[in-house]
């Protein structure tokens, strides 16, 4: 009987051993078994990808607030609005859903944007001193020209109406003319020396402002920064006037009339100047000085730009006695600037001061104002303007301010600005997510706001159109912020709106600060985990976890919450015996820890969950909430991995110290263990050993207190709803106190190795990683059950069992949980687990289908049928699922239930991988690595095959890899700025529809008809006077030296050149043939002639032999 069951044991041996051959041929081939040793896949160094099959990374869109802004433009025909920031970057707003992105070579801050106007192009003027022309007709904008000043800083430019020259101030004083179709320097200079007065005798500062006159193109108004304002004239290479404030300049605009402007200083003054009175200003304001009780005036701050706007009062009536012309009469003009509010008031908040007649109203900005721009119709600035809206650069929002209703309304921004509207802490990103997700949670959050305030009519930023291509696939992101929000974004192809926003704070409330004063919110949320099918959410901060279930109806319920404290104490010095007088080793549970003296220990809650009934509106309510505790004062280790299973019903999450398993359903604790423990008698690591004032402190414990002194807290793994107090421990070793040591700062830290020795103490071993799945609980099982793959900062994985009820008794027995001793270990700290089937295509977890209310529910299946997997059979089973574990090191393949390892591969040595995910790209499925070095790697799976290797982007600062993510097809994004999210893509096929996704910038369009100009105005010479620049600025100025600027050529330049050099050459060979084929022509030719004189010479030839044989015999006299 013996020998027979030796034998069966045999046989179902060499099945799975020729089981596991096959899959390791058909998924490694080429690769020899026969030492016995697992295959290594190719390191990225021996197989990496020809440099032709090469993909560098492709951004798609970029969707935030742009960050640090510095500059703003508008173009009044296109309606399109352009802002520059501290960083290079360059951002286009058209109408909702066209937002364009592009950057500047160096990441130089942008100083200043000038648009040609209804032309498809504009000009930024750099902190670098350049100057880049960028072509918007296109959908992706790029740099036609570069100009950059060698000897001289540029300090702003302006650029006049339909005109191609281009004023350039300097930091020297000097104002250049730059052609803005060449990009070439002109030889017509203005030195400050010649346009300052004679007796002068210090420098008038730096340029700041230069400002063409509406009516009189020939006419330039330079002002300096120390307050000196220069009329150039153009033509004369004269100052016309000069005139000098006793403060320093800040800006200075015209009226349209051409005759006064408006000064803006730094004392908070505004002076009106008329081109006929240079001696003094015609009036001088201070708009928010007060007078003090000693009659003295309040200082003021410096009033940074000011807009001085003329509006009509509509056409007259009666006609003109000379020619019954109708007149326009001009009414009062607008006044706008920022600043000039008083120095000696507290709490002054930024504003923007609207002046128009008698009124003057000022609107407090929630930020700093950058800078503003007033929406015009008419792009001509000698006639009325009209303004009927300000557009308002903030450091951290953009305003935009109806100026055409009562009070001044702002318009509701459509763009998804407001990202950073509390600091994004945690970001997720789910691609091909079902359909009907996005219109639920747009149908309970967006649809449903009803924002008051606002101006009631259209938004007036209209450029561009939207592009023609779109996803069939939906996109939904998630991000969690500082203040204890959650945000839910459509991020569907290049689109990105709120759908819906939860607060935690409905459910938890603060506490207090903590004792080191750090100042971070105690509800930030840290991660967050969302089952799509079943639309279950788990949020989790630092030290709570709340469960949600998506509902379409209102309700009031209280929330249940639970108290877990995850530190715990343990036994089992050699020396003496426990205090419970049990000679085994005991593992007391968290909350019956003791203090000092014999003392229970105290239990401090850094957020408490919110007593009494909680109104739930339609969406996202809250079913349970997890608080871990501080233990004597010593604060929990923040949470660090967070999964959650709807067809378990189970919600589990893991800090630096140990695992919790909550059961959803019954709303228990099944299990609060330390990560040592997890291991049981296989730990590999010797823990860090107690120090004497420890054990002195123990020796004077109890016994563990019995159940009334839980007071309702979760225990330990045996608990369950019975309430157990303990648990023993198989190990026959030391075990020692697993308490947290210190914060978990972030899972990318360089990790330590799991094959560290046994020697060395360790202390603490995080939980990084959780994954429920179906899969094989050890080497002899044959089918599979439901477990718990965890995974820790050292590199191990561990399964842990779950045992179901039957789905008829789930809400009354409960569920038992318990480790396996199952463990796998990596180099470095768990990244992800999955697991594959027999075919490579990957196993979704099982999750049930979302029914609202109490509709049945049904479970979607995790794992193929047994006849549905080659792999097994009735007979003796074999290896039916393929398990990928990746470390930030390491990646394997195994398989299940053997555990052999069919493949692996070191991903790196010198650097980490700071984020891996397995995901699903064109119909297979791939390993996708992001390093910290800047690289972006992907493998094939199985068989862990390099696929791509691109150098991505160096890992700057822990943002970026706080908030990281890959997802299906291939799609990426992370926060590239505070406020801004950059969505990149590794798919070819979605980069070749990316074009059509993308909006137009320019459209075609004609520009304004030209005022017609009033009979008094040209009879009395008061119309628009045009010059013509390119006699003055042209060839006839001549040519500027070499050393003031050298033009740099941009891509599309460059393009031309290259282009240009194609075609030269083109022509070069193609006359190079012509010539060959001419040459040809004449040695045919030449052949030709050659045999025909080789005929004539042969037919002479036959001819003289004949003559010669007529006359060889014949004498003299016979001829």
């Amino acid at each position: 009987m013996a020998s027979r069951n030796e034998r069966a044991r045999r046989d179902r041996a060499a099945r799975r051993q020729t089981e596991l051959e096959k899959i390791r041929r058909k998924y490694v081939p080429g690769d020899s078994f026969s030492s016995g040793s697992p295959p290594s896949a190719p390191s990225p160094a021996s197989a990496r990808p020809p440099p032709a099959a090469r993909r560098q990374d492709n951004q798609i869109v970029r969707h935030g607030f742009p960050h640090q802004p510095t500059a703003l433009a508008f173009d009044p025909v296109q309606k399109l609005l352009a802002i520059g920031t501290k960083t290079g970057s360059l951002r286009l707003l058209g109408r909702p859903g066209v937002d364009i992105h592009v950057r500047h070579d160096g990441d130089p801050a942008v100083l200043q944007i000038a648009f040609l106007v209804n032309e498809g192009a504009l000009v930024t003027a750099c902190t670098d001193d350049t100057l880049n022309m960028w072509n918007i007709r296109q959908k992706i904008p790029e740099v036609v020209h570069t100009l950059k000043f060698q000897r001289e800083r540029t300090t702003c430019i302006s650029l006049p109406l339909q005109s191609k020259w281009l004023y350039v101030g300097t930091e020297k004083g000097n104002v250049h003319i730059v052609n803005i179709e060449s990009f070439v320097v002109s030889g017509y200079i203005i030195n400050w020396n010649k346009a300052i007065e004679l007796s002068r005798k210090n420098h008038p500062g730096p340029v700041t402002c230069l400002v063409d006159n509406p009516v009189d193109s020939n006419k330039l108004l330079i002002g300096f920064e120390t307050g000196l304002l220069v009329l150039w004239d153009l033509r004369t290479k004269a100052a016309d006037v000069r005139w000098q404030s006793a403060e320093p300049l800040r800006s200075v605009c015209w009226l349209s009339d051409g005759k006064q402007f408006m000064s803006s200083h730094a004392d908070g003054s505004l002076c009106t100047w008329s081109v006929k009175t240079p001696q003094r200003p015609v009036a001088t304001q201070f708009p928010h000085a007060k007078t003090r009780e000693n009659g003295q005036q309040e200082p003021c701050k410096a009033i940074q730009k000011v807009s001085w706007l003329s509006t009509r009062a509509g056409l007259l009536a009666s006609l003109s006695p000379l020619a019954g012309w109708r007149e326009e009469e001009e009414s009062e003009p607008y006044v706008i600037f920022t600043g000039g509010l008083g120095h000696d008031t507290a709490g002054r908040t930024p504003s923007v001061t609207v002046m128009h007649g008698r009124t003057t109203t000022v609107l407090e900005m929630e930020h700093n104002v950058v800078d503003f721009i007033a929406l015009v119709d008419t792009p001509y600035p000698s006639e009325f303007q009209d303004p009927y809206g300000i557009v308002v650069l903030l450091q951290n929002d953009l305003v935009v301010v109806d100026l055409t209703s009562p009070g001044y309304p702002c318009f509701e921004n459509p763009y998804p600005m407001d990202l950073h509207g509390s600091t994004v802490t945690s970001c997720t990103y789910l691609a091909d997510c079902p359909g009907d997700l996005v219109p639920a949670l747009y149908s309970v959050g967006t649809a449903k706001q009803n924002r008051t305030g606002f101006s009631e009519k259209e938004w007036p930023i209209t450029g561009g159109t939207w592009g023609t291509g779109g996803n069939s696939y939906p996109e939904v992101v998630i991000t969690g912020h500082a203040d204890g929000s959650v945000k839910f974004w459509d991020a569907t192809a290049v689109s990105f709106q709120v759908l819906y926003k939860l607060k935690v704070s409905r459910v938890l409330e603060r506490q207090r600060r903590s004792q080191d004063g750090d100042t971070e919110d105690q509800l930030a949320v840290q991660q967050v985990v969302l089952c799509p099918e079943s639309r279950q959410l788990a949020v989790a901060g630092a030290s709570y976890v709340i469960h949600f279930r998506f509902s379409r109806n209102e309700k009031n319920a209280e929330v249940p919450c639970l108290e877990i404290p995850i530190v715990y104490e343990t036994y089992g010095d050699s020396d003496r015996d426990p205090p419970s007088g049990d000679p085994a080793v005991t593992v007391r549970p968290a909350d019956t820890i003791a203090g000092v003296n014999g003392k229970k220990a105290e239990l401090s809650l850094p957020v408490r969950c919110r007593s009494g009934p909680i109104r739930r509106p339609p969406g996202f309510h809250p079913e349970l909430v997890c608080i871990t505790p501080a233990v004597n004062g010593e604060p929990p280790g923040v949470i660090s991995s967070v999964a959650v299973n709807s067809a378990y019903g189970l919600l589990a999450y893991g800090n630096e110290s140990g695992l919790v398993i909550v059961d959803t359903v019954q709303r228990t604790c099944l299990l609060n263990l330390g990560t040592p423990d997890l291991y049981g008698p296989a730990d590999p690591y010797q823990r860090a050993p107690r120090s004497p004032k420890q054990r002195a402190e123990e020796a004077d414990l109890g016994r563990s207190p019995d159940s009334e002194q839980i007071n309702g807290l979760c225990l330990s793994p045996t608990a369950g709803k019975q309430g157990g107090v303990g648990s023993v421990s198989p190990r026959g070793r030391d075990v020692q106190r697993s308490r947290s040591q210190e914060r978990l700062d972030t899972q990318q830290t360089a990790s330590r190795s799991s094959s560290l020795s046994s020697l060395e103490n360790i202390s603490s071993e995080a939980i990084v990683c959780l994954q429920f799945a179906d899969t094989f609980v050890n080497k002899s099982e044959s089918s599979t059950c439901p477990c718990l793959l965890v995974g820790t900062s050292l590199g191990s994985t561990l399964i842990v069992q779950v045992a179901l009820p039957r789905s008829a008794d789930r809400a009354t027995q409960a569920v038992s949980v318990a480790p396996t001793g199952s463990i796998f270990r990596l180099n470095g700290a768990m990244q992800c687990i999955a697991l594959l089937d027999c075919s490579g295509a990957r196993i979704p977890a099982a999750a049930e289908t979302w029914r609202d209310g109490n509709k049945e529910r049904t479970r979607t299946p995790s794992r193929p049928t047994v006849s549905s997997c080659g792999s097994l059979s009735e007979a003796g089973g074999g290896d039916g699922q393929l398990l990928v574990l990746v470390s930030d090191k390491q990646a394997r393949v195994l398989a299940t239930p053997s555990h052999s390892c069919l493949c692996k591969l070191q991903i790196t040595e010198t650097s980490f991988v700071v984020r891996a995910e397995i995901i699903s790209l064109k119909d297979s499925v791939c390993l996708v690595c992001y390093l910290a070095n800047g690289r972006l790697n992907s493998y094939s799976l199985p068989s862990l095959r390099p696929l791509m290797e691109v150098e991505f982007l160096p890992l700057s600062d822990l943002r970026m890899a706080r908030t990281f993510c890959i997802s299906n097809h291939g799609h990426g994004l992370y926060l590239c700025s505070p406020s801004e999210i950059q969505k990149f893509t590794i798919s070819s096929e979605f980069c070749t529809q990316l074009q059509d996704m993308v909006g137009e910038l320019f459209l075609a369009c004609d520009m304004p008809e030209l005022p017609q100009q009033g009979f008094l105005k040209g009879l009395f010479g008061g119309g628009v006077r045009s010059l013509d620049r390119e006699e003055l600025f042209g060839e006839t100025s001549g040519k500027a030296s070499r050393s003031v600027a050298k033009l740099l050529t941009g891509p599309t330049a460059q393009a031309e050149q290259l282009q240009a050099r194609v075609s030269s050459t083109g022509g070069d060979v193609g006359r190079a043939r012509q010539a060959m084929i001419e040459r040809g022509q004449k040695l045919s030719k030449l052949e030709d002639r050659t045999e025909q004189l080789m005929a004539d010479a042969d037919n002479f030839s036959s001819t003289a032999h004949q003559l010669m044989m007529r006359y060889k015999d014949k004498k003299w006299y016979q001829l």
